[in-house]
């Protein structure tokens, strides 16, 4: 390789044949466009360590992350990650397994696998589960095709899933991926399922309902026991959206209320971060009923040691290469070991007291759209400013200037000019206080000198974007960039 390296670079192009090896010969650009190929020496600036070092640290700051400020994305949850969590998944054990070797060799890592999976299945009122869905939405679609597979047993494949007006957009499309037909059905005056919506759908034809709860307003459903009831009684199943579980660790399990199926975000409720699209793990876990259906392989304990069990003729196969995302694993089992039970309830009672406690801050100065005590966060609106000139995204835009990334906007979609608005439980009674400042300061700012806000942010590395030509002309790969489009 040397040798073909030297050849590169005294031809000063890429185009050289490989070396003789008994290899069949090609060139080395026979798969490149030929406007990616370099015809010249590649010209790499030598610059010293202590510039590189800075110009990565410099990059790293100007990123707004949650080790550098208050992040209150709602139901995307990034929430505090412990760094021993970190260190204990880049354990040598843990980081250099190979998911092809030996179970004799990995006992320990199915070991915690299959701890996981009892503790998560204890945690949700549920009684089998399987870890290999990696993201939400990817746990959504596993979640639904073990219901589908369910149906499909009982001599009845069924043709819809309801959901409510308020869920989340992964939801229908998962739903549609799953070879189902989405039904929306509108949420009652109290955010709430209404249920005379629900009860033209209860017919042999519908699969499941599709429900977060807490909802994506913040709002439990408290007739939730009641809806799985109207499902089950026509033999369709309840589908829980686990993305708001940090609301209820310890407080109530969906599987006591009458869910059926359910996904967990580790990367949300258990600790790993998720901002930049990744890692993700979503877990299904699911009643007894829906237990054959699952994916496989799953762990089992057998004769004192641990096995991958692939005979399961009924799963519906495996819904990733190999057993799912266990860097997330050893992160959520270490949070979960550290906290225990009484500390996992305090997650929750600590999220729902900082929700409710920012929200009586700014209750006043922003419209409620639904005037119910939410849980871990809560929607408000910006509607009121566009006789100002004011949207949320200007909203948005200006709390950069603070210091603080925006809460989630225009979501939910029920919600004009929503702003999702979630502090999670590490926020400090300081920092919800500076935050609840800025959005006041924020509102007043709209009255008296709009023009701020449609120019903000003022002091970022980078100023307001063109939103319509981002979203008309987007640059989805590196090819585009090469290209300069």
């Amino acid at each position: 390789m040397s040798e073909l390296l030297w050849e590169i670079e005294k031809e000063g192009r890429i185009g050289t044949k490989l070396p003789e090896s008994g290899v069949p010969q090609r060139e080395i650009t026979d798969d490149l466009p030929e406007r990616m190929v370099r015809r010249g020496k590649i010209g790499l600036p030598q610059v010293a360590e202590p510039q590189i070092v800075r110009h990565f640290v410099n990059m790293s700051v100007k990123n707004h992350n949650v080790d550098r400020g208050f992040y209150p994305l709602g139901s995307c949850t990034m929430k505090y990650n412990p760094k021993i969590n970190e260190r204990l998944a880049a354990l040598p054990g843990f980081l250099n397994l190979h998911p092809l070797a030996p179970e004799s060799s990995v006992q320990g890592a199915l070991k915690l696998m299959a701890h996981l999976g009892e503790l998560l299945c204890k945690i949700g009122g549920m009684d089998a589960i399987t870890l290999q869905p990696a993201a939400g939405a990817h746990g959504e679609f596993t979640g639904l095709m073990t219901i589908r597979r369910y149906h499909e047993a009982q001599g009845n494949p069924r043709k819809k899933v309801v959901i409510p007006d308020s869920s989340h957009g992964t939801n229908p499309a998962s739903i549609v991926f799953t070879g189902w037909e989405p039904v929306e059905i509108k949420s009652g005056p109290d955010g709430r399922i209404d249920l005379e919506a629900l009860k033209p759908h209860l017919n042999e034809d519908l699969a499941a309902l599709m429900v977060t709860n807490p909802n994506t307003l913040g709002i439990f459903e408290k007739d939730i026991k009641r809806v799985a009831d109207m499902l089950h009684d026509v033999g369709a199943q309840l589908y829980m959206d686990g993305a708001n579980m940090n609301a209820l660790l310890g407080i109530a399990r969906p599987g006591d209320f009458g869910v059926d199926a359910l996904h967990y975000n580790l990367h949300k409720t258990f600790s790993t971060p998720h901002g930049g699209g990744g890692p993700g793990s979503g877990p299904v876990a699911v009643k007894e009923h829906l237990a054959e259906f699952l994916p496989k392989p799953v762990v089992v304990h057998r004769n004192g040691e641990y096995h991958l069990d692939f005979d399961r003729p009924n799963s519906l196969g495996k819904v990733q290469a190999f057993w799912g995302a266990f860097g997330v694993m050893v992160k959520a089992y270490a949070y979960i070991l550290t906290l225990g039970a009484d500390g996992l309830r305090r997650v929750s009672e600590g999220a729902i007291l900082n929700s409710n406690y920012l929200l009586a801050l700014l209750r006043e100065h922003y419209e409620l759209p639904y005037d119910a005590t939410p849980m871990h966060e809560f929607v408000l609106s910006g509607e009121f400013l566009k006789k100002y000139g004011i949207k949320t995204l200007d909203v948005a835009k200006r709390l950069l200037d603070f210091g603080f990334h925006a809460p989630t906007i225009y979501f939910p979609l029920i919600v004009h000019e929503a702003l999702m608005i979630e502090p999670t439980e590490t926020e400090s009674t300081e920092d919800i206080e500076k935050f609840a400042e800025a959005m006041i300061q924020i509102r007043r700012e709209a009255e008296e000198n709009p023009e701020i806000l449609k120019e903000a942010p003022h002091n970022t590395p980078v100023r307001r974007l063109d939103e319509v030509r981002a979203n008309k002309n987007p640059v989805l790969s590196w090819w585009d960039i090469a290209a300069g489009e």
